[in-house]
């Protein structure tokens, strides 16, 4: 077999389920932030952790395999990523997120892949579309810290220097952070949230942690049939239009086009692909997290959301690319 064409890189690829498992058994164990703490063999890792010292050395040489650990004789240390992100004690720590990115849900769907590519959507019809799906409850317990880059950055686009009271929408608010980070901005502004109400219960516990209980308000029910009441200067879309099908968001965009004021703006976060739908990863990747998981949801391309939003009446829209995060926001106008 020729050294240059081997079958290495397909069989990594076969196991690569292999890595979430170790990375969410580290999670949970708590492994990074004992390392961080200063335990640096197998045995004292094992005794903070309450586990066994045999599968502690285990998984944490295969962590050092994946870059994540490195080792040294008998001692084990955090590699910077790791640091940052999964010690427990870090302000960036992400290790929440596994609840949702390997909850059972996303497993579930994705072991239905092949029957989902026949189909062309979720292959039991019981995607993350339908009515106070559980998975979103996870969503919004453990991707606050992912989310909270783009939080800032949207709040910032949307108040800039602006303190006048504002109206804004948030729109599938989950955990609220998007409107809680213009509140926080914007003293004058006042919040809308709108969710499934088993949702909507943690978003008002995150409001009152925020001291801005007296500012939120909250419509409980499904976007495309519940009163929006209104009228508003800024309607969010987090997250939310790559769950539908074109023609679907075109109607979605109209009911919020409906109660938007006179030049009001709709800030759209998603992953938004290049063109050739194959770059850049994270964003193009996404498509197959939507045909696993909704039944005609997809990631769409900058002049597809162009496209989605001018059908809707909208004047304009501009792409702006965000830091430390894979998504864009979309910023879309009205006359």
């Amino acid at each position: 077999m020729s050294a240059q064409i081997n079958p290495v890189r397909i069989f990594g690829i076969m196991s690569a389920f292999q890595q979430s498992a170790a990375l969410k058994a580290a999670i949970e164990l708590e492994l990074f932030s004992a390392i961080g703490e200063g335990n640096s063999t197998a045995g004292k890792i094992a005794e903070r952790c309450q586990a066994s010292e045999r599968g502690i050395r285990i998984l944490a040489d295969f962590l050092c395999v994946l870059g994540l650990l490195s080792k040294e004789g008998l001692n084990y240390s955090l590699a910077p990523e790791a640091a940052l992100f999964l010690d427990r004690k870090s302000p960036a720590y992400l290790g929440a997120m596994t609840t949702f990115l390997g909850g059972k849900n996303i497993q579930q769907q994705f072991s239905s892949l092949t029957e989902a590519v026949r189909k062309g959507g979720v292959a039991d019809n019981q995607g993350s579309t339908v009515t106070e799906y559980e998975g979103w409850i996870d969503f919004a317990t453990s991707m606050e810290a992912m989310m909270g880059p783009a939080a800032q950055q949207i709040a910032q686009a949307v108040t800039g220097s602006r303190q006048d009271a504002i109206e804004v929408l948030d729109v599938a608010a989950s955990h609220g952070l998007f409107g809680f980070a213009i509140a926080q901005r914007n003293p004058q502004a006042r919040i809308t949230a709108l969710d499934w109400e088993n949702v909507l219960q943690i978003t008002r516990a995150n409001a009152a942690r925020w001291g801005l209980a007296d500012r939120v308000r909250t419509i409980a029910g499904d976007v495309f049939t519940v009163d929006l009441a209104g009228p508003y200067d800024v309607v969010l879309l987090t997250n939310l239009l790559h769950h539908f099908d074109f023609e679907t968001n075109v109607r979605l965009l109209q009911r919020i086009k409906a109660v938007l004021k006179p030049g009001g703006q709709v800030l759209t976060l998603e992953f938004v692909p290049n063109e050739d739908r194959i770059s850049p990863p994270a964003s193009a990747t996404f498509s197959l997290v939507m045909l696993a998981s909704t039944p005609a949801g997809d990631a769409y391309t900058f002049s597809e959301f162009e496209r989605m939003f001018a059908e809707a009446g909208f004047a304009s829209s501009a792409l702006v690319p965000l830091q430390d995060t894979p998504e864009a926001l979309i910023l879309s106008q009205l006359a």
